[in-house]
């Protein structure tokens, strides 16, 4: 009795990368079947790298552009921790997260499909959905990485901007820092000054109202008593400094 026709089996391309590497790292050379997908494998990562460069990156402003690799990122990698469940094969185009950074931007929905994402309806509702094969796996599996290629230096270039901008504010708040200590030293020599100007003012003040109350309190010289009794002269009837003639009262006897 014959027996039945054996079935090759059929190897992913996954498996034949992997025995690629395995290959190269024993330091042997592909085999034909591996080269054929190594080199069909690096068309498809340039393809992706294009769509995301220009396709996306140059298309739309470079925080949407990276908020849109982003959220195809994590699409990706739920479908690839989980590749069976519903809820990731699918995503509606008119849930806002998805609206505003894979409908909306230009260059995310073409990524999308080439990911294995086409639009469907069901139930009267839009969506996009992946229908898992070996294949389309691992062509998703390659937008992934490159996804994650784009991300990190995306991510690197961010992280860069925004230490920029940190030394940036830091440098501006250092100068400012120096003027305000400036202003502040300016400002307290100048109290210093006023107040050595008031000390001297007020020193100045108080001399002068020492001296008024010196000649003030000063005793005068008591005036000479016996200055009027030196001035006549007995006999006389002068007065010693005096332009009158001393004349004697009348006499009230009567001659006979």
């Amino acid at each position: 009795m014959a027996s039945p026709p054996t079935t090759p089996a059929t190897i992913s391309p996954s498996d034949l990368a992997a025995a690629a590497e395995r290959r190269l790292q024993q330091g042997q050379g592909p085999s034909a079947s591996e080269l054929q997908f190594t080199g069909a494998d690096h068309e498809l990562r340039q393809k992706f790298r294009r769509l995301i460069d220009p396709g996306i990156l140059r298309r739309n402003a470079e925080n949407q552009a990276l908020a849109s690799l982003k959220i195809l990122l994590t699409i990706c990698q739920n479908l690839l921790n989980e590749p069976d469940n519903p809820k990731f094969q699918q995503f509606k185009p008119t849930n806002s997260l998805i609206k505003r950074n894979l409908i909306d931007p230009k260059g995310t929905v073409e990524y999308a499909r080439e990911l294995g994402f086409n639009p469907e309806v069901t139930d009267f509702q839009p969506y996009y959905t992946f229908h898992p094969t070996s294949k389309r796996m691992h062509t998703l599996r390659i937008g992934a990485e490159m996804l994650q290629e784009a991300v990190s230096l995306g991510s690197e270039k961010e992280a860069r901007m925004a230490q920029a901008k940190k030394e940036e504010k830091a440098a501006a708040d250092a100068v400012a820092e120096k003027i305000r200590l400036a202003y502040e030293d300016d400002r307290k020599m100048k109290l210093m000054r006023d107040e050595l100007e008031k000390e001297r003012r007020d020193a100045r003040i108080a001399a002068a109202a020492r001296r008024a109350a010196t000649r003030e309190s000063a005793p005068t010289e008591p005036q000479d008593e016996d200055e009027d009794e030196d001035d006549f002269m007995p006999g006389s009837g002068n007065v010693l400094g005096s332009s009158t003639s001393y004349k004697p009262p009348p006499s009230d006897k009567k001659t006979d």
